[in-house]
């Protein structure tokens, strides 16, 4: 067994050796989306992977495929789905924010204040600063994001 950390949360999880750092996300019930079923084709599992890098397996081509499309994407950025434990001293940062898997998810939220910042599921660009109201008139500004994510999703399938 190896142990991960996750920050800012102060968790460290047990996994075995070999196992997906998304496996980890969903052990301590993180509501991580992951909209292409972890084939590493959308970016609703990306994590900045703090310490440890070498104890994971190194990114593929398609996750950095993924990765050149997010614009928050740093150096130490990872797909959590697609990078797997191999050793100990992991430190896996989970980004700020949550993403959206259609805009009508954000209709329940219409009125009220962003708990988080919510931010485009397949860019990562923000959409909505934490704080602020989500209006009527930013829904509407949303009209092409399921088409974008039914376009990402049928080209890369």
């Amino acid at each position: 067994m190896k142990t991960v950390s996750l920050t800012p949360l102060n968790r460290s999880t047990a996994i075995n050796t070999n196992e997906r750092v998304l496996d980890v996300l969903l052990a301590e019930q993180l509501n991580v989306m992951t909209f292409c079923k972890g084939r590493g084709l959308c970016a609703t599992c990306h994590v900045y992977v703090e310490e440890g890098a070498d104890s994971l397996t190194p990114p593929t081509q398609r996750e950095q495929r993924t990765l050149g499309r997010l614009s928050q994407c740093k150096p130490n950025s990872r797909l959590a789905c697609q990078a797997r434990v191999r050793g100990e001293g992991i430190q896996i940062r989970v980004p700020e924010g949550m993403y959206i898997d259609q805009v009508s998810d954000l209709y329940s939220l219409l009125g009220k204040r962003a708990d988080a910042d919510i931010r485009h599921p397949i860019s990562g660009d923000l959409l909505v600063p934490k704080g602020k109201i989500i209006l009527r008139a930013f829904l509407d500004k949303l009209k092409d994001v399921d088409v974008e994510l039914a376009a990402f999703k049928a080209s890369d399938a």
